[in-house]
């Protein structure tokens, strides 16, 4: 167990008991690793971004901490399976919704990032998301986890309900897909 998952076994009872100083700390540590997974999943320049459905998570694990039952599984396995479902709906949404309106506009420009590294950034991250497209979703997920978000493989297993052997097999297969799909897309 490593000190992230054992800040997290001595915060979630705590929450689940109704403190919300815990639950702000559980935050504070869950949203780093599960912006990593979302922006992985979900790609830049795309509505929802990965940083609003990262909120939601943080917003549906607070609203369920008083629900939460300990099964033995580190408590990230739960945050992920939760991840899971609020991304597959974002994608969902991203298919019935093609249009990218705002309620409000910015009083001021942001100067930190200029068009070049948008335009930079967000390629890179559709190139990433299309090449992880080419995956089947166990995979993909395995591939995020173990290379994103830098789960080991027996905590990767843990949130896909596998072994760590068939976690490593599986991140095996799907990185020798992926240069293969990469190959071709270089040979043309």
């Amino acid at each position: 167990m490593n000190d992230t998952e054992k800040e997290l076994a001595e915060l979630v009872p705590l929450a689940v008991d109704g403190s919300r100083r815990a639950m702000q700390d559980i935050l504070r540590i869950i949203y780093p690793q599960v912006l990593r997974y979302c922006r992985a999943r979900i790609g830049g320049g795309r509505q929802p971004t990965a940083e609003d459905v990262t909120q939601e998570i943080c917003l549906a694990v607070a609203n369920s901490i008083s629900t939460y039952v300990d099964k033995g599984r580190p408590f990230m396995a739960y945050v992920y399976g939760i991840a899971f479902n609020k991304v597959t709906d974002a994608h969902r949404a991203m298919g019935r919704d093609r249009t990218l309106p705002t309620e409000e506009v910015p009083d001021e420009v942001d100067q930190s990032d200029n068009p070049e590294d948008f335009a930079l950034l967000n390629d890179g991250s559709n190139r990433v998301r299309s090449l992880l497209d080419t995956l089947s979703d166990k995979a993909r997920n395995i591939i995020i986890l173990r290379v994103f978000v830098g789960l080991s493989a027996e905590e990767t297993a843990e949130v896909v309900n596998s072994t760590p052997g068939a976690v490593r097999v599986a991140q095996h297969r799907a990185l020798a897909q992926l240069r293969k799909v990469v190959g071709a897309t270089n040979e043309n």
